[in-house]
């Protein structure tokens, strides 16, 4: 089950390639490939600093008072 593909196996996935794309459309679909992997590990990093910010800028804030608005200072009779 968790065996590997080994140097046969990626001997025999290069040879298929170029059965299937040819000599001239391999660099392009690497190339490609080499882009969606880049945009994708780009997109993950921006996805976890967007999590980590909030939490950062809570704990490194120093906590202000904060006047009350007018309409929390109209306070109802008693």
């Amino acid at each position: 089950m968790g065996s590997t593909i080994g140097v046969p196996g990626i001997i025999l996935l290069v040879i298929l390639a170029l059965l299937l794309f040819g000599p001239n459309k391999l660099p392009e679909l690497g190339r490609a490939v080499g882009r969606t992997f880049r945009e994708f590990k780009n997109g993950t990093r921006e996805i976890l600093a967007e999590d980590e910010t909030p939490a950062k800028k809570k704990e490194e804030a120093p906590q202000q008072a904060v006047a009350p608005s007018k309409s929390e200072d109209k306070r109802l009779p008693e």
